[in-house]
C-alpha cells in the first residue's frame, strides 16, 4: 500500500489541523521523518528498497555500495536514482562490473583506482562552500584518496588532492601549509604508523578526518596500528574513521565543508613575534 500523494495528504491533514499554521507544521514534521509522498519513503526495486528521500533528510542521496552486487543489480538501482534526478555514486566496484555499467552509462565517470562510478544529474556544478583538502602520506595510499575525492565530487564540494607528503620527508608538507590552512576540512590518509594526521592537525584550525590505510609491514596489522595511532593522536582536531574508508572520510569532510561559506574560510596563520 502506497502513501497518499501531496494533495491527498494535505486534504487528510486539513481535517485534523484546520489552522493553516498547524497544517504546515504537521506537513513539515512528516517531511522531516521521511514520510513524504511523491512515491513514498522508498521505492522498491525487486530485492532492493531504495531510499529516494535520503537527500531530503540528510542532504545527499543514497550511495550504492557495489561490493557483493552484480552489475545488473547496480544498474537497476541506478535507473531508479536517475529517474528521481539524483546524483549517483557507486563505490567498491570490481573492474568487470564497472565495464558493464559504463557500457550502459557512457556519461558516467569511472575512477579505476578509487573503484567508483559517478553519474551527475544535470551539470557538474560545484557548491558555494568551503574546500576540502585530501592529503596522503604516500603514493600507495592513492586508491583510498581517490575514493575520498570522488565522493566529494559527487557531493559537489570543492576538493584538492595533495599526494605523497608523509613524515618520512617532512619538508614536503611545509610547501602545502598555505593550502591546508585555507581548508574547511582535511582528509588525511596514512598507513604505516600514521603520524601524518598528528602533524597536520598541529598546523590547522579545521577538523582533520584521519583515514588509516592497510599499507605497511607485519606490525601494521592490516591498518589496525594506523587506526590506533589516529585514535590516540595528540592533536585535538583529529578524528578517525575505519581502515581504508575513503568514502566515509570524504563524506564526513564534505558535510563539514558544505556548511561553511567560502567567505568565512580560515585565513593562513601568521607567525607572531618571538618572546
Amino acid at each position: 500500500m502506497s502513501l497518499p500523494d501531496q494533495q491527498q495528504l494535505r486534504a487528510l491533514l486539513t481535517q485534523l489541523y484546520p489552522n493553516p499554521q498547524q497544517l504546515e507544521r504537521a506537513v513539515a514534521g512528516l517531511h522531516s521523518l521521511g514520510l513524504d509522498t511523491a512515491g513514498a519513503a522508498a521505492v522498491a526495486s525487486g530485492e532492493h528498497d531504495i531510499d529516494l528521500l535520503r537527500r531530503q533528510r540528510c542532504g545527499f542521496p543514497e550511495v550504492i555500495y557495489g561490493e557483493g552486487k552484480s552489475a545488473d543489480q547496480i544498474i537497476r538501482i541506478m535507473e531508479q536514482l536517475q529517474k528521481a534526478e539524483q546524483d549517483i555514486l557507486v563505490t567498491r566496484l570490481n573492474p568487470q562490473s564497472a565495464a558493464t555499467i559504463m557500457q550502459g552509462y557512457p556519461r558516467s565517470v569511472h575512477n579505476e583506482s578509487g573503484r567508483t562510478i559517478r553519474l551527475m544529474s544535470g551539470s557538474d556544478g560545484i557548491r558555494e562552500c568551503g574546500e576540502v583538502v585530501v592529503i596522503t602520506a604516500g603514493s600507495t595510499d592513492r586508491a583510498v584518496a581517490d575514493e575520498a575525492c570522488e565522493t566529494l565530487r559527487w557531493m559537489r564540494v570543492p576538493v584538492t588532492l595533495l599526494a605523497d607528503a608523509g613524515v618520512a620527508g617532512p619538508h614536503r608538507l611545509l610547501q602545502h601549509l598555505p593550502r591546508l590552512q585555507q581548508a574547511a576540512a582535511i582528509v588525511c590518509i596514512a598507513g604505516m604508523e600514521a603520524a601524518l594526521p598528528s602533524v597536520v592537525g598541529g598546523y590547522v584550525a579545521c577538523p582533520v578526518i584521519g583515514v588509516p590505510t592497510s599499507v605497511g609491514y607485519g606490525a601494521s596489522l592490516g591498518g589496525l596500528t594506523a587506526m590506533l595511532s589516529m585514535l590516540t593522536c595528540c592533536s585535538s582536531n583529529v578524528v578517525c574513521v575505519n581502515v581504508d574508508a575513503g568514502f566515509k572520510g570524504g563524506y564526513t569532510a564534505g558535510l563539514i565543508a558544505s556548511k561553511v561559506r567560502q567567505s568565512a574560510q580560515i585565513q593562513p596563520l601568521q607567525q607572531g613575534p618571538q618572546q
